[in-house]
């Protein structure tokens, strides 16, 4: 029997998986922290991960089936909420919980930019290189205020996006990882 919370994510997704069929997209239904991505090697040019990561534990299987699809020059867009934002590290200050991995909330991660190509780096070493990195939204100022602050100092804006791109072939190094390191954390690694 399915709780209410999955239910409603079972009816959103057959919503949207009719619209987009309807514009010829295909759409397949898979666990990302789980399942091999229904596409060939070296197959996708572009994969975007916009504010989904901080909801996930299996990063290590997510960025294998993303660089595994990806070629050599595909492109991979990632935006997260920044762990390091202004606001953030006022909270912080005060002692207080920052606001991208609070207890009581849906995400179970926190990013900073450097925390990101750290970890890519570290699992496949001069695997991708940053071709742009953004910022979005100030928190707690307005609009007309947070795009010019967000421009000026990207990696204190709430959001960040980065622009990787993918430079020599994927050997699995993302899954012998968390197995070299001996990370106690259990991962899943397919």
């Amino acid at each position: 029997m399915q709780n209410k919370c999955q239910k409603y994510a079972l009816e959103a997704y057959e919503e949207y998986a009719k619209i987009l069929t309807e514009k010829g997209i295909k759409v397949s239904p898979n666990n990302i922290e789980q399942d091999i991505f229904p596409f060939d090697d070296s197959s996708i040019d572009v994969v975007i991960a916009n504010q989904i990561l901080e909801h996930t534990k299996e990063l290590f299987w997510i960025f294998h089936e993303i660089t595994r699809i990806l070629p050599i020059g595909g492109k991979l867009i990632i935006g997260v909420p920044n762990l390091a934002s202004l606001h953030n590290r006022l909270l912080l200050l005060l002692g207080k919980q920052p606001t991208p991995i609070q207890t009581n909330s849906a995400h179970i991660r926190g990013f900073t930019k450097g925390d990101i190509l750290k970890f890519v780096d570290s699992c496949f070493p001069n695997g991708y290189e940053l071709k742009a990195f953004g910022g979005s939204n100030f928190y707690p100022f307005p609009p007309m205020i947070a795009r010019p602050l967000a421009q000026l100092f990207p990696t204190m804006a709430w959001g960040i996006f980065l622009l990787l791109e993918k430079k020599r072939d994927y050997q699995r190094e993302f899954l012998e990882y968390p197995l070299v390191k001996r990370l106690e954390t259990n991962f899943y690694l397919g």
